[in-house]
This record gives structure tokens, C-alpha cells and sequence, in this order.
């Protein structure tokens, strides 16, 4: 026979907080998401989540691409002044001619055929003028 265990013997005391431990992991971990998503959603733009039980209606092609064209085109709108890549005529006429799409976007650009395709081309805006040339330097190459 073996000895009996006294009431404050350490195997006795983990087991029996064992399930309260993992209880407060467990809301830690809740926490710790909840407060995640109230960073994230907002970012995104959303109030909450969309429903993860029950029947919802999937999202078709068009207003997927439609989402992601729109999605592009706000980061687009607050990149695209603050890097100086473009003249900011120039940056200004894309991002008009981006939104016209966007207020049209359809993924096939009105035609009939692959629902996921590029919108179709636009006819070409008039050449702008080229930019100077940066100085080679035969020494450094740079992949941009």
C-alpha cells in the first residue's frame, strides 16, 4: 500500500489548479483577441466581422473586385501624393481617371466573358511629358 497524500502535497495542488489555470489562459487569450480585432477592423474600414454562423450569401466576383479596386484605390490616393514619384499633375490626372473606373468597375469592363478579368483598357490618356533621365552610374546598380 502506498502512502497517502497530504492535502498540501504539490501533484494534489496542480491538479486541482489545473483547470483554473487554463480557464485564465484561455480569457487571457479572448482578451487578447477582442483587443486585436478593435485594432484591426477599424483599418479595414469595418464595424465587425461578418457573422461566422448561419447561412450568408457569398460575396459574388464582381463585388469582390470591386471591393479590392476600391481597396487599392484609397491606399493608392494616400501613397501616391506623399512618395513624389509622379508630378503632382500628373498624379492627380490618374487618380481621377482611377476613380471614374472605380464608379464603373465591373470585372469584365462591360463585356461579357470571364467575370474575374482586368476591366478593359481605356483609350490612352495624351502622352504626358516624359521625365528627365536620372544620371547613370555604371558603378551602382539598383533594380529600380
Amino acid at each position: 500500500m502506498g502512502l497517502p497524500r497530504r492535502a498540501g502535497d504539490p501533484a494534489e495542488l496542480r491538479k486541482s489548479l489545473k483547470p483554473l489555470l487554463e480557464k485564465r489562459r484561455r480569457a487571457r487569450i479572448n482578451e487578447s483577441l477582442s483587443q486585436l480585432k478593435g485594432l484591426i477592423l477599424p483599418l479595414l474600414g469595418r464595424e465587425e466581422l461578418p457573422p461566422s454562423s448561419g447561412p450568408t450569401a457569398a460575396p459574388t466576383p464582381s463585388d469582390s473586385y470591386r471591393e479590392g479596386y476600391r481597396a487599392c484605390l484609397a491606399r493608392l490616393a494616400r501613397v501616391l501624393p506623399t512618395c513624389h514619384v509622379l508630378e503632382p499633375a500628373v498624379s492627380a490626372r490618374l487618380l481621377e481617371h482611377l476613380r471614374r473606373r472605380a464608379a464603373s468597375a465591373t470585372p469584365d469592363g462591360g463585356r461579357s466573358g470571364d467575370p474575374c478579368g482586368p476591366p478593359a483598357p481605356s483609350p490612352p490618356p495624351a502622352p504626358a511629358p516624359s521625365p528627365p533621365e536620372p544620371p547613370r552610374n555604371p558603378g551602382l546598380w539598383r533594380p529600380w
